[in-house]
């Protein structure tokens, strides 16, 4: 398709292959040293869950972080490493699953993952802050206008599905125009709180000029971190040092 290469993110990053298992690793070894409840629900469907980790005190409010992989693939099991950064600084942190593509369609991810917003919002007290990578990056821009949420880092986000049309990806994505307008951050009314767009300078262009387009439009800082790509520009949240982190929680 006419877009496939804009939108291939591994084809352009050495050791691509290993991401995977290496972030699967990590997010299991987190998870049997920190404390952490596994798989709650916060819906019907077998993938509405998610987890929740607690700092060593009380919690300061809740940091989401939503998972990408273009709507297609991956899980909460993935990224539970990336709580550290956050939960250092006294937040807890919640990672919601959701259900992927073709199932169901990009408004119902959306529609999910409002309702663990909401379901996580009520378990944990304080202030709501959102994050999330690529695909997960579009959910919590899309959302960022529910309650309590006060702060919101869309990390390489896909702000304008529109284009995603003229990938092959579509055959499962099933996005048409009307999805696109209704579904993009480029398109939706700008949210009223502090947010910042983040990026790897090293990422493919299209994912630089979306960010670059989003920060734009909501009037929001715009960071390109040196040297990342897209496959590990989301690795400052596991370091509670990190620029990104502190972002998060600042």
């Amino acid at each position: 398709m006419e877009l496939d290469d804009a939108y291939a993110n591994a084809a352009y990053i050495d050791g691509a292959e290993a991401y995977p298992d290496k972030w699967a690793g990590l997010a299991a070894t987190f998870r049997e040293r920190t404390t952490c409840e596994i798989d709650l629900p916060y819906g019907e469907r077998e993938r509405e869950r998610f987890d929740l980790f607690h700092p060593r005190r009380l919690a300061k409010g809740v940091v989401i972080f939503v998972h990408g992989g273009y709507w297609l693939r991956f899980d909460k099991s993935y990224w539970s490493h990336l709580a550290a950064g956050p939960l250092a600084h006294g937040w807890a942190v919640a990672m919601p699953s959701y259900d992927l593509c073709p199932n169901v369609r990009i408004t119902d991810i959306g529609q999910q993952i409002a309702r663990a917003i909401d379901v996580i919002a009520a378990r944990v007290p304080g202030p709501v802050r959102l994050t999330g990578h690529s695909a997960g990056g579009q959910l919590v821009a899309r959302l960022a206008h529910l309650d309590r949420v006060e702060n919101v880092v869309p990390i390489s986000p896909v702000a304008d599905i529109a284009p995603l049309m003229k990938t092959s990806m579509n055959k499962d994505l099933r996005i048409d125009k009307a999805e696109a307008r209704a579904e993009s951050p480029m398109h939706l009314p700008v949210p009223k709180l502090p947010a910042t767009v983040w990026v790897g300078a090293e990422e493919r262009p299209v994912f630089l000029e979306q960010a670059e387009a989003l920060a734009k439009r909501w009037d929001a800082a715009h960071v390109v971190e040196p040297g990342l790509h897209h496959f590990n520009v989301v690795e400052g949240l596991a370091d509670p040092q990190s620029p990104l982190t502190m972002t998060v929680v600042s």
